[in-house]
């Protein structure tokens, strides 16, 4: 067979070939068969385990020898798989994973009013909480907490300047009903819980950690809250998060019995509640049960009047917490895989190319005996080192973003700062790193070990049939890769289009230089007197344009007051509330609200004086329709009857993307405010006005915590965090899906360029100008852009009727956005196409010729 071989290979050379293409022919006709039945009896003989050894060393030797590719396909899966972990992490945690707490699943929500309405809509009275204590018969227990909670809300003192401290009020058996077991000390006694029992209170652990250094011995101290001693009785668990799960946004450092059998008890409706469900009892169960108890609930918590005030539903705590996240974290969820599969289709993009010049090598080794089996695993092979390499670096990138997102404290979205990168996540990472692998590697692996042999052997140049299949193919592939980022361009742009829509609505005040600090007016005697004098005093410093005080602060905290026109008649069912803040004159300039009729509060609105209320526009027309409000009676504000003096504008108080309910505004000269926040409007950078303002407090009441001014901005930012956050990490994918899009239409356009080459050479040597020349590339980039856009719009059309319950003033099909997007998505592809374009007008003919 030798000397066959050779004489074949001497055939060849007289035929004019080169003596690589004599001897790759000649063992076309001799060498393949019985060399491949030698190499099937070789590797029938050989473990798998060598088999796969042998293919990791020749995917070593090939991936390094080609270093530009394999970075190149690396970090483009390591942006695909990382993005992809990351926002797994996020699903994860917020809707898949079960609270952090024991037998979550028994955990249910019970909310007033249906959950519709302000704090005081959806809390109850001590009264009826207890009565629903007693003779319900499908929870093991329920308890609750105080949700009147704000920033700083009470302070630190006893160890130099007093220091603001968040805490929050709970039910006695809070922790125990959650499940939730102290890291150090105990938990609340029942004789701590009552009037006049012991003072008690139980830290965070991050508060524990900041403030006390992590130090195990101040378990059974005694710590100065509010002037007051209070004995340190536990430490919660680092798992446990109230904020993450309750306040999304917040901070708790300190946790204090609520006292029901105190004041509490006159206040109305203060606590939200959290029930443990019986063992085989579900919500529906438990939410047909406390129907048949309204009776009785409505006696005991003096409901009698308002059918709104009893309406209770029951549903499971995880869906109260995540479940009005679920339908953008499913919109995040799709935008990130289809940036998977436009990684995908870059890959295997790149592995087409890549094949294509690897043809012969293929044949070759097809030549010599190697099944059609034998290349797809090596292929699949080289595809899944790439992609496991992609994971691993994806990772850190996954790592990186999550420890940035749960760290961002201004997001109010729950259980964001537990998010984590655990073992499901590390399980899910390699799960896309397998799927991604078979998916990019096994298309270009069929394609090139389904190659004829004889035509690739003899392949010289760029114009053999089987070049020119890979292109169809690569084309095809660019125009689905191009859909898919329109796809993800057109539900971005409307996102982004509702978002900057929630920005633009009118919120009722302007927060661009408007700032609030926590007030401490000292002696409860002297109050008024401490807000006036401060009011004075803080208005009279340099840069300063207005000051005022509020006891609550829009998008911040909220609760509501029976508030009805004098003499007007109650229908079942009505809701009859009003939003209520306890105010001081010059409130609402610091604020920026409008006084729309009327006069502002006076600080002669008080003693003797005739109680006076402020009200928005929204509530004249719901108590005053078509009337001038001015100078009527209202009922259900303070004690007795209270008269309209002025109209102000309508505040966004609970949503921004909500309409205004009714709002009263109470002067702080006539009823007790909640607390204090002096909100000023200054020109002056906070770095100059803090002490200044500091040292006004201070001289007014030497126990002024420490407090910080909070940019009325960042309530607003807060306010609107959840959609900002969808939006921002829609919109990163979408800016990523467009520049893995733009960078696979330069691949195939730049790599059709090199293949025609010589094609090129000989069109400008027989006189096509660079022009005509660079018209021609454009224009075929231009046709693959057009296919695939027309394909995305069509599709985004669709879809974009999944997210119309996410938009805000924005339609769906808005024709703005795609437009737009459309537009931009073009501009790209050109700008893609365009680069090699301008490459192939300038080859030169002679040198084109001469290298072909």
């Amino acid at each position: 067979m030798q000397s066959h071989l050779e004489l074949a290979v001497d055939e060849n050379l007289k035929r004019g070939l080169s003596p690589e293409e004599a001897r790759r022919q000649a063992l076309i006709r001799f060498g393949g068969v019985v060399q491949a039945k030698e190499q099937q009896r070789e590797e029938r003989g050989v473990p798998w385990l060598d088999v796969l050894l042998q293919d990791l060393r020749y995917t070593w030797r090939t991936l390094r020898r080609d270093r530009v590719f394999t970075v190149v396909a690396v970090l483009i899966l390591a942006l695909g798989i990382g993005a992809n972990v990351a926002v797994f992490s996020v699903v994860n945690t917020i809707l898949l994973r079960p609270l952090p707490f024991r037998d979550p699943e028994q955990l249910v929500w019970l909310a007033g009013n249906n959950g519709i309405g302000g704090l005081s809509d959806v809390t109850y009275r001590v009264d009826a909480f207890e009565e629903l204590q007693r003779h319900n018969r499908s929870f093991q227990n329920v308890t609750g907490f105080v949700p009147y909670y704000s920033a700083s809300d009470t302070k630190l003192t006893g160890n130099g300047q007093p220091k603001p401290v968040s805490g929050v009020w709970v039910v006695g058996d809070f922790f125990q009903t959650l499940g939730v077991e102290p890291a150090l000390g105990r938990l609340f006694t029942p004789d701590e819980c009552v009037k006049g029992g012991r003072a008690a209170v139980v830290l965070s652990d991050p508060y524990w950690r900041q403030q006390f250094g992590a130090d195990r011995s101040i378990v059974g101290k005694a710590i100065m809250l509010d002037d007051k001693p209070v004995t340190v009785v536990g430490v919660l668990p680092a798992s446990f998060d109230f904020g993450s799960v309750f306040a999304p946004g917040l901070k708790m450092d300190v946790f204090v019995p609520a006292i029901l059998d105190g004041d509490m008890r006159g206040w109305g409706h203060m606590l939200s509640l959290v029930g443990r469900l019986k063992p085989g009892v579900t919500a529906a169960q438990a939410q047909a049960e406390v129907a048949v108890l309204m009776p009785q609930l409505k006696r005991a918590g003096g409901y009698d009047q308002w059918e709104t005030d009893v309406k209770i539903s029951v549903t499971s705590l995880k869906d109260e917490v995540s479940g009005k996240l679920r339908r953008s974290l499913q919109v995040l969820w799709c935008a990130v895989g289809l940036i998977l599969l436009i990684v995908c289709v870059n890959l295997s993009n790149l592995l087409l190319a890549r094949a294509a010049t690897r043809s012969k090598e293929f044949a070759l080794r097809i030549s010599l005996g190697a099944g059609r089996g034998r290349l797809i695993r090596q292929l699949l092979t080289e595809s899944l080192v790439l992609s496991g390499a992609g994971a691993l670096l994806g990772l850190g990138l996954a790592y990186a973003t999550i420890t940035y997102l749960a760290h961002q404290g201004s997001l109010a979205v729950p259980l964001l700062s537990s998010v984590r990168v655990d073992g499901t996540a590390l399980a899910w990472t390699v799960l896309l790193a397998l799927g991604v692998g078979l998916l990019f590697g096994l298309a270009p692996g069929l394609k090139m070990s389904a190659g004829n042999l004889q035509e690739s052997l003899k392949d010289s140049g760029p114009n053999s049939s089987d070049g020119r299949k890979h292109e169809r193919m690569r084309a095809a592939l660019v125009i689905s890769e191009v859909a898919l980022a329109c796809i993800l361009l057109v539900g971005a742009g409307l996102l982004l289009r509702s978002f900057l829509q929630v920005m633009d609505v009118d919120l009722g005040f302007q927060p661009a230089r408007a700032y609030a600090i926590k007030m401490d007016a000292g002696d409860p005697k002297t109050r008024i007197a401490a807000y006036k004098e401060a009011q004075r005093r803080v208005g009279l410093l340099p840069g300063v344009e207005s000051v005022g005080i509020s006891d609550m602060l829009p998008l911040d905290r909220n609760r509501s007051w029976e508030f009805r026109a004098n003499g007007k008649p109650h229908k079942e069912g009505e809701n009859r509330d009003a939003f209520v803040y306890v105010v001081t004159p010059g409130y609402l300039n610091a604020m920026g609200m409008r006084l729309k009729a009327g006069r502002d509060l006076a600080w002669t609105d008080a003693g003797k004086s005739e109680n006076v209320i402020l009200i928005n526009e929204a509530a004249a027309r719901r108590e005053w329709p078509g009337e001038d409000p001015i100078g009527k009676v209202a009922q259900g504000i303070g004690d007795g009857d209270t008269r309209v003096v002025g109209v102000v504008g309508d505040v966004h108080e609970s949503n921004v993307e909500t309409a205004s309910s009714p709002e009263v505004y109470v002067p702080a000269t006539q009823n007790e405010p909640a607390g204090a926040e002096l909100v000023v409007r200054s020109s002056l950078p906070l770095d100059t006005l803090t002490p200044s303002v500091m040292g006004v407090l201070r001289s007014i009441n030497p126990g002024q915590p420490a407090a910080e001014f909070r940019p009325i901005q960042s309530i607003v930012d807060r306010a609107v965090s959840p959609r900002r956050f969808f939006v921002l990490m829609v919109g990163a994918f979408a800016a990523l899906g467009l520049i893995l899009a733009s960078l696979g239409i330069y691949g195939v356009i730049s790599y059709s360029v090199t293949r025609r080459t010589q094609e090129i050479g000989i069109r400008m040597a027989l006189g096509a100008t660079p022009g005509r020349v660079q018209m021609g590339v454009i224009s075929k980039t231009l046709v693959l852009a057009a296919i695939g856009i027309s394909v995305g719009a069509v599709v985004s059309m669709g879809m974009a009727n999944l997210i119309a319950s996410m938009l805000f003033g924005t339609a769906p099909t808005d024709p703005i956005t795609f437009v737009a997007m459309i537009f931009l998505l073009g501009a790209v592809a050109l700008l893609a196409g365009y680069i090699p374009a301008r490459r192939a007008s300038r080859i030169n003919p002679m040198v084109a010729l001469r290298n072909n």
